[in-house]
């Protein structure tokens, strides 16, 4: 087993029309049926779609880090 871990970085968009949260959970389990060692996240970008004067949808952009295979 190695003593270090190398990481890869994917971007991920999730959308919700409840809640930023549910918006970053949906983009994490979506993500997680094909991705492995999924470690941790950032958010870079949050936007939202407005209807009639209210916000009808959240979207939030995600880095997330996932640990290499044996590393």
């Amino acid at each position: 087993m190695s003593t270090h871990h190398t990481y890869k970085k994917i971007e991920l968009v999730g959308s919700s029309p409840n809640n930023i949260e549910e918006a970053i959970n949906n983009a994490l389990q979506e993500a997680s049926k094909s991705v492995n060692n999924m470690d941790w996240f950032e958010v870079t970008e949050t936007r939202g779609h407005i209807t009639n004067g209210t916000v009808a949808h959240y979207q939030v952009t995600l880095k997330v880090g996932f640990r290499i295979e044996n590393s």
